[in-house]
């Protein structure tokens, strides 16, 4: 018989094993380990000027999201006190991870949609009057907590991040900036109208009432008065939940529209567009007094 070629000849089932290959057959397997958990999210101010909480008087656009549903449950128990004990572990209520829990509870999914006040969260302060600093936030809960967001705080742009802010926040009721000693999301007290500035028109958005346009609304606004716009922050229900304190009702549109987008037209179509034309006019007014200080400017050419 032929000899076998030599590639074919290592290959072979009665090849013993090299001392090379024992060595290498008996050195353990480093183990990988997972990367643990992240932190809980640390939040830092944003460095712009908003109107200080004590300003009764400077003319803002007040957003109150109504009956939000922050609401947190036991998830685990802790193991008792001591130096290894561990606490109780709270969630965040909500529907997508929550389903039995709910049922359990002989609740519906609507009732744990946190993820509507994220969204609306996000889309005022990215807002360009947030930005320039015209803009106070407000979240009143189901559970009937009212809560104070800084203008300059930066929320975490996922929902799990979100989630474990909010349940430390109802616990410990205060959020500070990691870099000063600024309280960027706070619980306060009852009622909402107690925050808000004397020279304030309070107005709840209704499917039902008359639809106008955002920005002649805001523009009919008597000179230095507020609004504050309450926003239903929930998947669904009655819209009657300002209706106690309420000046006016308004539709935006002929459609039905959500939280968010709702926020949108108030932050984007309305108030920035009275804040840029009212600075054009000033600009101009100083402009007029500048050329009446000094007299028109005369070419001697």
């Amino acid at each position: 018989m032929a000899p076998l070629p030599k590639s074919e000849e290592s290959n072979s089932p009665t090849e013993r094993p090299t001392s090379r290959d024992s060595a290498e057959r008996g050195k353990k397997r480093a183990r990988t380990q997972s990367m643990p958990p992240p932190e809980l999210p640390k939040l830092v101010a944003e460095q712009h000027a908003p109107i200080p909480t004590n300003d009764k008087d400077t003319q803002r656009l007040i957003v109150v999201l109504c009956n939000a549903t922050l609401e947190t449950y036991k998830a685990s128990h802790g193991t008792g006190r001591g130096p290894g004990a561990r606490e109780d572990k709270y969630n965040l209520l909500n529907s997508d991870d929550h389903i039995g829990v709910m049922r359990k509870m002989g609740r519906d999914i609507s009732e744990a949609r946190p993820d509507i006040t994220h969204q609306c969260l996000l889309t005022l302060l990215d807002s360009p009057i947030n930005k320039a600093g015209k803009l106070q936030i407000y979240i009143h809960t189901s559970k009937n907590v009212l809560i104070r967001v800084s203008p300059t705080v930066r929320i975490p742009r996922t929902f799990k991040r979100f989630a474990g802010l909010m349940v430390q926040l109802l616990h410990r009721h205060q959020i500070r900036s990691t870099s000063s000693q600024e309280k960027l999301i706070e619980v306060i007290k009852n009622p909402i109208t107690d925050h808000l500035p004397p020279n304030c028109r309070k107005v709840t958005l209704s499917f039902d009432s008359e639809v106008v346009r955002v920005s002649d609304y805001i523009g009919d606004l008597n000179k230095g008065e507020s609004i504050a716009v309450f926003v239903g922050a929930m998947a669904k229900g009655n819209d009657d939940f300002a209706d106690h304190i309420k000046d006016d009702s308004i539709a935006i549109s002929q459609f039905n529209l959500s939280a968010s987008v709702a926020c949108i037209q108030q932050t984007t179509k309305g108030w920035t567009y009275l804040y840029w034309t009212r600075q054009l006019a000033h600009k101009q007014q100083l402009t007029h007094a500048d050329e009446s200080d000094h007299g028109p400017h005369i070419d001697e050419r």
